[in-house]
């Protein structure tokens, strides 16, 4: 088995309303001198709208990440902005709107090369008049609406499960399997997020990961304290042995919520954590030169 690997959220380093973020570049200069696989992108990093990005400008993204030996594996934090989209609502002009820029995103994925889309953004699926059952409806009906622009892209999209009181929909990982299969298209695909598994019982992550890990294209790795992986109660090392037994192997992303101590910090001790527990040792890292390429172990 392929031995996994290991991604972090780029508004680690890039926060929302942030006063000093890091740059792209030194962002992934840093990420591969740590030893990161991969970087998650949050689209409002970039951009408050993602149609504003030039094609030289994504071109870019992908060039410095892939000097950097980094994979782009996906894209979260979809709908923070432009604001007030939402996913199901019943205003057919501002779903449609929602719609549009999702399909705008997708392109964006397609062309810095990012295979996931992960679809959290809980103010965006807020259930209107409390009418749930259309809700599911016209959400499923959103889902499926972007699936061609998925497949032309080599993308899938994955509902995540949010609990409350962040979101009032699509709660569970049981909610956003059942979002998956009403949609039941395989550019709909399914991730786990830890905190959010947290929700439904401490011990809950493991069991969860057993049953959906086979499922499951990408993971989003947390402690239920919104601090990265190691920096909370939570013992990932079930998990991952659940994730092994379902032949997971899809990327294992740390997505933070609170930033401290420091993103150099979070990185850092987030990767040993997760290396520890799922047993992996540390790689080479491929630093590139107007000399040529040096190997360096670590």
């Amino acid at each position: 088995m392929a031995a996994q690997k290991f991604a972090i959220c780029n508004e680690t380093f890039a926060p929302l309303n942030a006063p000093d973020p890091w740059s792209w570049a030194h962002i992934c200069a840093f990420l591969a001198k740590t030893g990161y696989d991969g970087v998650e992108l949050a689209p409002f990093t970039f951009a408050p709208d993602i149609r504003t990005v030039s094609a030289s400008q994504r071109a870019e993204i992908k060039r410095i990440a892939a000097d950097s030996g980094l994979e782009i594996v996906g894209l979260h934090w979809l709908l923070v902005s432009p604001p007030g989209l939402h996913l199901h609502t019943t205003d057919s002009v501002l779903r449609q709107k929602t719609l549009d820029y999702l399909k705008a995103l997708v392109d964006f994925a397609g062309d810095v090369g990012a295979p996931v889309l992960v679809l959290g953004s809980p103010k965006a699926r807020t259930i209107e008049n409390g009418d749930e059952a259309g809700a599911w409806q016209r959400m499923a009906e959103t889902l499926a609406a972007l699936t061609e622009s998925l497949t032309a892209c080599n993308a899938v999209l994955c509902p995540e499960a949010l609990p409350g009181p962040e979101a009032d929909f699509l709660l569970t990982q049981a909610d956003a399997w059942k979002m998956v299969e009403a949609v039941n298209h395989p550019a709909i695909r399914m991730m786990l997020d830890v905190k959010s598994m947290c929700s439904e019982g401490l011990d809950a992550p493991a069991a969860l990961c057993r049953e959906f890990g086979a499922r499951t294209v990408h993971v989003h790795a947390n402690d239920a304290n919104r601090r990265g992986p190691g920096f909370g109660d939570i013992d990932f090392k079930p998990l991952a042995a659940a994730l092994k037994e379902t032949s997971f192997s899809g990327y294992v992303s740390t997505e933070v919520f609170d930033y401290s101590p420091d993103p150099e910090t979070i990185a850092r001790e987030s990767l040993r954590y997760l290396r520890e527990c799922w047993g992996s040792k540390e790689k080479d890292l491929q630093v590139c030169s107007k000399n040529g390429t040096i190997k360096i172990g670590l």
